[in-house]
């Protein structure tokens, strides 16, 4: 992993990217603002995660970093002692990590649960929606170092899921203090979403989604497809990170609308 600084002092904010090495929009984000830095009032560090697997232009080497926490340094699997390296350097941060789907064009976060620090500063972001992954989280960021926030930043690869990324970046500093912020810049009701099941996906050679994600689905509506046999819904739920190909298993997972942040 490879660590930079602004500011002088240890850092209690930290910037992570590129977790997975097919998700180069946080490597991205960071050296950009490296390249421009705004002036700081407290140290920050940037931290580009496995540059083993960006390298390689693989999502992991051995095995997925964002399910390997809290690490094992003494791994025989790369990510196990990447992981544990990371929550060394962050354990004590508050975090933004960057990522990138091929489900969704907008950017969201996803947090553990809703603290104060949430309320605070995702509402700052330029976000659609704040989903909570609490009870889903064995092996995630989050298992390790629970004041993270994550951002999802557009479509795997893209042009715009760099700007983006640079972007929240910025905007994420100003709302931890690291640069001057704008007071008149916050969201009201941003949208809140509790993370629920998986939706399975059989193998197939075809696959098709027919609802978006965070669009209400009713009981009885048909969600996706694999080979054109439907998957309909037995209750009514919200989706999130739905694909057709995002994930080898599943087609993305269940959320309820648990309300917003004010």
């Amino acid at each position: 992993m490879r660590i930079e600084q602004l500011g002088d002092g240890e850092p209690e904010i930290a910037v992570i990217g590129s977790i997975h090495g097919d998700e180069p929009c946080g490597r991205d984000g960071i050296e950009a603002v490296l390249a421009d830095p705004p002036e700081v009032q407290r140290p920050v560090k940037f931290v580009v995660a496995n540059e083993e697997a960006l390298e390689a232009g693989v999502r992991y080497l051995d095995t997925d970093l964002n399910r390997a926490f809290p690490g094992d340094p003494d791994s025989d699997l790369h990510e196990e002692r990447l992981a544990a390296r990371l929550t060394a350097e962050l354990s004590d941060c508050t975090v933004l990590g960057l990522h990138s789907t091929q489900s969704y064009d907008g950017m969201f976060a996803l947090v553990d649960e809703i603290t104060p620090m949430i309320r605070r500063v995702c509402p700052r972001l330029s976000i659609d929606a704040v989903v909570r992954t609490q009870g889903a989280n064995e092996g995630r960021i989050f298992s390790a170092i629970p004041a993270t926030i994550e951002v999802e930043c557009g479509y795997q690869g893209s042009a715009a899921a760099a700007e983006n990324a640079e972007q929240v970046i910025r905007e994420f500093l100003a709302a931890t203090g690291v640069t001057e912020s704008d007071p008149n810049a916050i969201q009201e009701s941003l949208p809140v979403f509790q993370l629920r099941d998986p939706i399975p996906k059989a193998a197939a050679g075809e696959y098709e989604v027919y609802a978006r994600n965070f669009e209400a689905v009713n009981e009885g509506e048909p969600v996706a497809a694999a080979d054109g046999e439907q998957i309909v819904a037995e209750e009514p739920f919200h989706p999130v990170l739905l694909s057709a190909y995002g994930y080898e298993d599943v087609f993305g997972y269940t959320a309820d609308r648990i309300g917003v942040l004010d």
